[in-house]
């Protein structure tokens, strides 16, 4: 999170300010969602199927016989009001700070392939179907603490104090999900895995340039940020992917 000293920066403790960004992105993956769940309630009350689910869970054979969207689908699936408002509650926690910080591009990436790495983990090591925005949840929690490890010198205390929280909430939510049932939380872990290491390789550098009042914040990763970080989650994932369809743990 970036802070605001109440003075002029000093070069342990810089200024940092953030050019505003309208987090729409954010609002239209919430609302695209909300929209997808209606449909899924309207067709499961009409016809007694929940047409979207059926079509885009995931599930190891289908996705074994060639029906690959599957592991990207479940992102804008749930499976009771509950399950969504928890994650669209986490999207709108997380998604605007990030949008901004990261871009519309990088966030979109960030995102989608969060929710892909959560996707393979779930396909590679647990057989049930699943559903539901949290791979993507946990991407974006990930992704916020690897910004704030990667850019503390430009943080106050209380900033670099954030990074304690999300391992503590990270933490709390990994043992509730092996604790509970009906949780998918490999999908989870794989979640955080692909936002650690999108963002390690492709999330904001930042530094400052010229000398107060009149300086900057530079991102060194601008331009090739989004590129890094999704090679960086593909080679990672893919392989699993190939695992989970030639040999399947699960």
């Amino acid at each position: 999170m970036n802070q605001y000293p109440p003075s002029q920066p000093t070069p342990q403790q810089p200024l940092v300010r953030s050019t505003p960004v309208k987090p729409y992105l954010t609002y239209i993956l919430l609302g695209v969602t909300v929209a997808v769940y209606l449909v899924q309630m309207i067709t499961e009350s009409l016809v007694g199927i929940d047409l979207p689910s059926l079509f885009g869970i995931k599930f190891g054979p289908l996705i074994r016989s060639g029906q690959l969207w599957r592991l990207i689908t479940p992102v804008f699936l749930h499976g009771s009001i509950v399950h969504i408002a928890m994650n669209m509650y986490g999207l709108v926690l997380f998604g605007p700070r990030l949008e901004t910080r990261f871009g519309r591009w990088r966030f979109s990436l960030l995102y989608l392939l969060s929710a892909y790495a959560g996707n393979v983990m779930s396909f590679l090591l647990t057989p049930n179907p699943s559903l539901g925005a949290s791979t993507a949840i946990f991407g974006m929690l990930a992704a916020e603490g690897m910004f704030l490890v990667q850019n503390r010198e430009l943080l106050t205390d209380r900033g670099r104090s954030q990074i304690g929280s999300i391992l503590l909430v990270a933490g709390y939510n990994l043992l509730y999900g092996f604790l509970g049932s009906g949780i998918d939380n490999w999908g989870h872990i794989g979640g955080l895995l692909g936002g650690l290491l999108f963002t390690w390789f492709g999330g904001p550098r930042l530094r400052v340039e010229g000398i107060y009042p009149a300086y900057r914040l530079v991102d060194e990763r601008q331009g090739h940020g989004a590129l890094s970080g999704a090679i960086a989650v593909l080679l990672f994932f893919i392989p699993l992917t190939l695992m989970g369809w030639i040999w399947p743990l699960s």
